[in-house]
C-alpha cells in the first residue's frame, strides 16, 4: 500500500504492492484488464501472452498463448469479449481471439513490427500501429481492413480511437510528432511536431473521455541530436512534459504537467478524467497528479522500473511493471484513497466552477458588444373628453352627478324656445297643473304678521331635482313680512311682445327650459278646468313662492 499524504507532493514515499505477479521470462511490454477486473492479459519479450487470476493472484496457465517472436502490445474489448496481440510476428499477423469460442483471427496487412493496438468504444473496430509508419483500421468481425493505411511521417507508436470512434490519434517515434486522422475520410485532420526517425516511445495517448475534444500526451515540441544511431541518442533528452491538445488544432490547453526531469515512459488515466499517473524509468518515480489543476499530487520511488504504467478501469489500482536480467514482475498496488478522493474534489469544484461561468446568469456578452437600449412604448395622449356645446349645463351635470334618468325627458337636441308653440294648441301640461295651498302659523299672532305659509304644488314633495328645480317652494319656506311681486298670467302672444319692449335679455341656452321638465302629477281632488287663468294678489302666502331671504 502507499504510505503517503496528499500535502507530500515534494518528498518521495515508496509504493507497496499488494499483489505480485511472477511467470514471464523476457521484458513485459503490455498489459490489459479484462472488464471485470479479476483478469488480466499480458505480453512479453519472451514470445508468450498469459492471463491472470487476480483474485487468486495467478497465472490461468490453459489460456497462455506461445508466438514465435515477441509480444509488443495487448487488448481487450470493453464487452470482455475479444482479446486482441500484436508484435514483432509481423508476417502472422495480428491475432483477435474471441474469449468463449476460442475462435482465432488474423489482420495481415502490416510489414513491420506492431507496437501498439486500440479497441473502439462499440467493440466494433480495432486500430494498430507499426514501425512501417502506417496506422491502420479493422472490422473485428470480420477481419477486413476498412480504413487505412494511414501514411504517417514516422514509425508509430500510440493510436488511439476518440470516444465516438470518428477519429484516430497518432504519435509518432519518441512523442515528437502528433496527427490527427478521420476514419470515414480517411484524410489526415491536423498534425504538430515533426519525427526524430530515432527510435518509438511506448507511452499511450488518451482523449478525454465523452468529450472528444482533447488529446492528452507525453510530448517533445523541440528537440536535437547529432547522434548517428539509436545507442548514441540521449532519450533522457525526451518528453519531459505531458500537454494536453485540442483535437481539432492540436494546440495546448492549460499548462503542462511539469515535474519530471527525464523521459516520460509511461502514462495512464483514469476512466472519469480526474487522476493522472505517469513514471519515468530513467528517473525511477511515478507520479500522480490532479488532472484537472493540474496539481502534484504524490511522488513515489520505484526501483527498476519499466515503461508501461496503468490504471484498473475503476482507478483503484495502480499498475506498474519492473524488471531486471532475470526478473520480471507485475506490481498491483492500491490506488492511495485520499489521493484519489482529492484528485476527484478537485475535478468536481472545478466543474461546478465551470458550469456557473458559462451560465447566462454570468455570461458576459462578447467583447464590444453593447446592449440596445430598452424603447419607451410610444404612449397616445388620451384626448380630452368631448364637450357638445349645444348641450345644457344641467344634462352636462346630470351625467356628471348621475341623476336618476327621465324616461319621458325632452331630448336636448330639441332647441325650441317653451314659449314657441301655436296659438291654437292647448297650454302645455306644465302649465296645467293645479296648486294647493296649506298654511300653518309659524308666528305669534299678537306681533301683526301674518301667517307664515308654505306652498306645494302637489300632495307628495318631489324627490329628485329635476322636480326640486320645478318645485322651489320645496327648497326655501315662503317667509312673511314682505312685499311679493304680482304675477298676473297673460295671454302668450302678448307676454312675448311684452318681454321684447321691456329689453328682456334674450334665451339662454344653458338655462333648462321649463317644458324640458317633467311637471308633477295634477292633484286629482283639482276641480280647475283647463284653460283657467289665475292671478296673483302680489303677497306673499299666495300662490307662488317667495325666494326673499
Amino acid at each position: 500500500m502507499a504510505s503517503t499524504s496528499t500535502k507530500a507532493t515534494t518528498t518521495k514515499s515508496i509504493l507497496n504492492p499488494v499483489t505480485t505477479l511472477k511467470g514471464h521470462g523476457g521484458s513485459i511490454h503490455s498489459i490489459a484488464y479484462f472488464p471485470d477486473c479479476q483478469r488480466m492479459i499480458s505480453g512479453s519479450g519472451d514470445k508468450t501472452t498469459r492471463q491472470w487470476d487476480l483474485k487468486a493472484s495467478k497465472e490461468i496457465e490453459e489460456a497462455q498463448d506461445v508466438g514465435e517472436k515477441e509480444v509488443y502490445a495487448v487488448a481487450v474489448s470493453r464487452d470482455g469479449r475479444w482479446v486482441v496481440t500484436g508484435g514483432d510476428d509481423w508476417n502472422a499477423g495480428l491475432k483477435a481471439c474471441e474469449v468463449e469460442t476460442g475462435i482465432m483471427k488474423t489482420f495481415k496487412g502490416h510489414s513491420q513490427t506492431i507496437f501498439c493496438i486500440d479497441i473502439s468504444t462499440d467493440n466494433t473496430l480495432l486500430a494498430s500501429g507499426s514501425a512501417d509508419e502506417t496506422a491502420r483500421i479493422w472490422n473485428l468481425e470480420t477481419g477486413k481492413l476498412v480504413a487505412g493505411p494511414f501514411k504517417s511521417v514516422g514509425r508509430v507508436g500510440a493510436v488511439r480511437f476518440s470516444p465516438d470512434s470518428k477519429k484516430l490519434a497518432v504519435r509518432l517515434d519518441l512523442g515528437t510528432c502528433l496527427e490527427v486522422w478521420d476514419v470515414q475520410s480517411q484524410k489526415l485532420d491536423v498534425s504538430i511536431g515533426k519525427p526524430s526517425r530515432r527510435g518509438v516511445a511506448s507511452s499511450p495517448i488518451f482523449w478525454s473521455n465523452g468529450k472528444n475534444k482533447t488529446i492528452i500526451a507525453a510530448f517533445k515540441f523541440k528537440f536535437s541530436f547529432v547522434a548517428d544511431s539509436v545507442s548514441d541518442l540521449d532519450i533522457d533528452d525526451h518528453t519531459k512534459s505531458i500537454y494536453e491538445f485540442d483535437a481539432v488544432t492540436l494546440k495546448t490547453v492549460g499548462a503542462p504537467f511539469e515535474g519530471h526531469t527525464k523521459h516520460i515512459s509511461g502514462l495512464a488515466l483514469s476512466f472519469d478524467d480526474t487522476l493522472l499517473a505517469s513514471a519515468s524509468g530513467s528517473e525511477n518515480t511515478i507520479k500522480l497528479w490532479a488532472f484537472e489543476s493540474r496539481q502534484l499530487l504524490a511522488s513515489f520511488d520505484v526501483q527498476n522500473i519499466a515503461f508501461p504504467l496503468f490504471l484498473s478501469p475503476d482507478s483503484c489500482q495502480l499498475v506498474y511493471l519492473t524488471s531486471t536480467k532475470d526478473d520480471h514482475k507485475i506490481c498491483i498496488c492500491d490506488t492511495p484513497p485520499d489521493i484519489l478522493a482529492q484528485a476527484r474534489t478537485i475535478a468536481r469544484k472545478k466543474s461546478a466552477r465551470r458550469d456557473l461561468l458559462n451560465s447566462d446568469a454570468t455570461r458576459r456578452p462578447p467583447a464590444g458588444h453593447r446592449r440596445p437600449p430598452i424603447s419607451a412604448i410610444p404612449m397616445a395622449p388620451r384626448p380630452p373628453p368631448a364637450r357638445d356645446p349645444q348641450q345644457s349645463t344641467f344634462l352636462r351635470l346630470s351625467k356628471l352627478l348621475r341623476f336618476s334618468p327621465r324616461t319621458n325627458a325632452v331630448r336636448n337636441d330639441q332647441h325650441r324656445d317653451p314659449l314657441d308653440f301655436s296659438a291654437t294648441l292647448p297650454l302645455p301640461r306644465s302649465l296645467l297643473g293645479n296648486t294647493s295651498t296649506q298654511g300653518r302659523s309659524d308666528m305669534n299672532p299678537g306681533d301683526g304678521s301674518r301667517p307664515l305659509s308654505t306652498t306645494r304644488l302637489s300632495a307628495t314633495p318631489p324627490t329628485t331635482f329635476a322636480d326640486r328645480i320645478y318645485h322651489p317652494s320645496s327648497w326655501w319656506p315662503v317667509r312673511g313680512g314682505h312685499a311679493q311681486t304680482p304675477i298676473v298670467d297673460v295671454p302668450l302672444a302678448q307676454a312675448k311682445e311684452r318681454n321684447a319692449a321691456a329689453g328682456a335679455p334674450k334665451k339662454d341656452k344653458d338655462i333648462v327650459p321649463i317644458e324640458y321638465l317633467d311637471p308633477p302629477s295634477p292633484n286629482p281632488d283639482s276641480q280647475q278646468p283647463v284653460g283657467a287663468v289665475q292671478t296673483s294678489s302680489g303677497e306673499h302666502g299666495g300662490d307662488r313662492s317667495c325666494f326673499c331671504f
